[in-house]
C-alpha cells in the first residue's frame, strides 16, 4: 500500500473553504494518512505554494507549514490542530513562525501542496528548521512520499 494523505476538507485539485485561509479563520484543514511504511521512524509534513506571488510567473516557492518528527502511527491531524502528536516539532514558515498559515494569494488562484514524507529517521535540530534546512536532513532517508493539491483564489482584493 502506496503512503497517502487525504482531508475531508477539500478533494484533490478542489477549492480549499475560506475558514482555511487568510479570508477565514486561518484554521489547518483536517488530514488522514495511510500506508505509511512498516519501517517508517517518522512523518514529515510540508505545505507550500509554488505559485507566488503570481501563478502566472512564479517566483518562488512559499511555505505555509512544516512538521517533522510525527510519530509513524499518526493517521490524522485534526482541523485546527491545538496540539501536535507527542515527539512532533514544527518549522519555521516564510510568515517566520512556527505553525500553520493559510492561503492568501495576492493573485490569481494558488495551488497549496500537502506533501507528507515516511522517513528511516527521526530528525533533531537545535532550533526549529526551515525548509532547505529540513529538506537537507531528509535526504536519504525518505522511505516514500505523498501529496495532495488544494487551490484558493482570494474573493476580494485587500
Amino acid at each position: 500500500m502506496a503512503l497517502l494523505i487525504q482531508s475531508p476538507s477539500f478533494e484533490e485539485g478542489g477549492a480549499m473553504a475560506s475558514r482555511y485561509t487568510c479570508e477565514g479563520e486561518d484554521l489547518s484543514p483536517a488530514l488522514s494518512f495511510s500506508g505509511v511504511p512498516t519501517a517508517a521512524q517518522s512523518l514529515v509534513l510540508v505545505v507550500d505554494d509554488p505559485d507566488a506571488p503570481d501563478p502566472a510567473k512564479p517566483q518562488r516557492t512559499f511555505v505555509h507549514w512544516l512538521v517533522y518528527n510525527l510519530p509513524p502511527t499518526t493517521q490524522t491531524l485534526a482541523e485546527h490542530v491545538s496540539a501536535l502528536p507527542p515527539g512532533a516539532r514544527e518549522g519555521v514558515s516564510d510568515f517566520g513562525r512556527t505553525g500553520y498559515g493559510g492561503p492568501c494569494p495576492p493573485i490569481g488562484t494558488h495551488r497549496y501542496f500537502f506533501k507528507l514524507y515516511a522517513l528511516d529517521t527521526v530528525l533533531t535540530f537545535a532550533e526549529p528548521p526551515r525548509k532547505p534546512v529540513l529538506l537537507a536532513a531528509m535526504e536519504g532517508h525518505v522511505l516514500d512520499e505523498a501529496a495532495l493539491m488544494g487551490t484558493y483564489k482570494l474573493s476580494h482584493t485587500k
